[in-house]
């Protein structure tokens, strides 16, 4: 498919990002349905701990996958470069596959869950196995990506939806089952739930994903993307930018639990977080809007990216300072006393973060695109050095104001991340020339 192939419209822009953003949106759906599912056992607490610490740790390795969504929506345009980034995809699942089988089946696993997690002995054994199950969740999550970002790149997000709808029925007809047969008794079950979704999400990635890379070109001639090191030099920038902010949410919790009723405000940035991130993941692909469309209508694609970005903050802003808020976190969250108060502190100050997020995405996007994905690397260490920094002052002089901290420091890291990444002018067309002519932009 040629990028001139497609007129660009603002319809045409929001018919490609909508069923993106539901998509987005729905993946949180899907981990409601688990943690509904394991809050029905006998000893809920233990079960959906076991289940989420381990999948906390799932989580870190799965982030080296992850990103063959982006890596093949920026590179793969003909079969050469579909076969060099099939072979680096399958190199790098194989690698870390083999890696969580080292961690979940020897005494490593059991370092990592007791000291790095701090969890308990009558704990661990579950934990594990929830893990040993869902390392297997790793594999089906690559294969999906690998062929979702070859699916966006042609434009065809209508599939995102699709997809997720299928994962949900399956999740949810698991789920059912095991609470019909009283199978709810560890945290394993909501993995396995977890991995037959995901298994058929993957199922449906890699048919259609497949069916597009048959009617690729052989050879683009302009396309300069041949072999697995011009895959590898794009592709480690980003896995070490997301293994950096991976350090950050386990920083903030950590900081958290040293203020002032310490559980309180863990549980209160928590509780807000996960409000916020309904609203921030309608907005969690606007780096693909970048990706696929800036080169073709500049003007178009900024008027939409502004409008579409402040969705989230104007949204958060008027259900955080409205009774609407209260009614979330009391009747459809369960939150009262002192945590729905600190609760709704907090969130009101997520709404800062909801307001830069969006442009953030959007301007990595614009990085991907020159294919300066090295320059992620640096916005993201400044945005965990400047998160840390901030965790460690207002802890000093401001312990009393409880989650706003963790709310307040990830915010001040966000902004030196975007300020960073516009230092670097990540619009400049001459760049984005240059890289899509086989010249690396510096």
């Amino acid at each position: 498919m040629k990028d001139d192939q497609h007129r660009i419209t603002y319809p045409s822009l929001l018919r490609f990002f909508i069923p993106l953003s539901f998509s987005a949106t729905l993946v949180t759906l899907s981990h409601v349905i688990i943690n509904s599912t394991l809050a029905r056992a006998q000893n809920p607490a233990m079960v959906i701990a076991s289940y989420s610490i381990a999948l906390s740790f799932f989580g870190i390795l799965e982030k080296c996958v992850v990103i063959f969504r982006q890596s093949s929506s920026a590179l793969v345009r003909d079969r050469v470069s579909y076969r060099a980034m099939f072979s680096v995809s399958a190199y790098i699942l194989g690698a870390v596959l083999a890696i969580s089988l080292i961690i979940a089946h020897t005494e490593i696993g059991k370092w990592i869950f007791t000291y790095a997690f701090g969890v308990k002995e009558e704990l661990l054994q579950p934990t594990l196995n929830a893990y040993q199950v869902l390392l297997f969740v790793t594999v089906f999550s690559g294969i999906r990506c690998f062929y979702q970002g070859i699916i966006i790149y042609h434009l065809r997000t209508k599939w995102m939806t699709i997809m997720m709808l299928v994962r949900i029925a399956m999740m949810m007809v698991i789920a059912f089952i095991v609470l019909k047969k009283g199978w709810v008794n560890q945290g394993v079950v909501g993995a396995y739930i977890f991995l037959f979704g995901m298994a058929v999400e993957a199922l449906v990635s890699g048919l259609e994903g497949r069916f597009l890379a048959k009617q690729l070109p052989e050879k683009q001639p302009e396309h300069t993307i041949e072999t697995q090191s011009q895959i590898f030099l794009f592709y480690r920038p980003l896995l070490m930018a997301s293994l950096i902010a991976v350090l950050i949410n386990p920083s903030i919790n950590a900081t958290l639990g040293w203020s002032e009723k310490g559980a309180v405000a863990v549980a209160a940035f928590a509780v807000a977080a996960s409000v916020t991130q309904l609203f921030m993941s309608f907005t969690s692909y606007m780096h693909q809007i970048a990706i696929n469309f800036y080169r073709k209508d500049p003007q178009k694609v900024l008027r939409v990216t502004a409008v579409l970005g402040l969705i989230p903050s104007v949204s958060l802003l008027c259900i955080s300072f409205t009774p609407a808020g209260e009614w979330i976190l009391t009747s459809v969250m369960g939150v009262k006393g002192e945590l729905f108060k600190e609760s709704l502190i907090t969130l009101r100050f997520f709404v800062f973060l909801a307001l830069l997020f969006p442009f953030l995405d959007f301007l990595n996007g614009m990085l991907i695109l020159s294919k300066r994905t090295h320059i992620l690397m640096i916005s993201q260490t400044g945005n965990l050095l400047t998160t840390l920094s901030v965790l460690g002052i207002l802890l000093y002089v401001a312990p009393q104001i409880g989650g706003v901290i963790g709310i307040a420091a990830m915010a001040s890291g966000v902004l030196m991340e975007l300020l960073v990444v516009l230092w670097f002018r990540p619009m400049n067309l001459d760049h984005i020339n240059q890289a899509n002519k086989g010249v690396r932009a510096v």
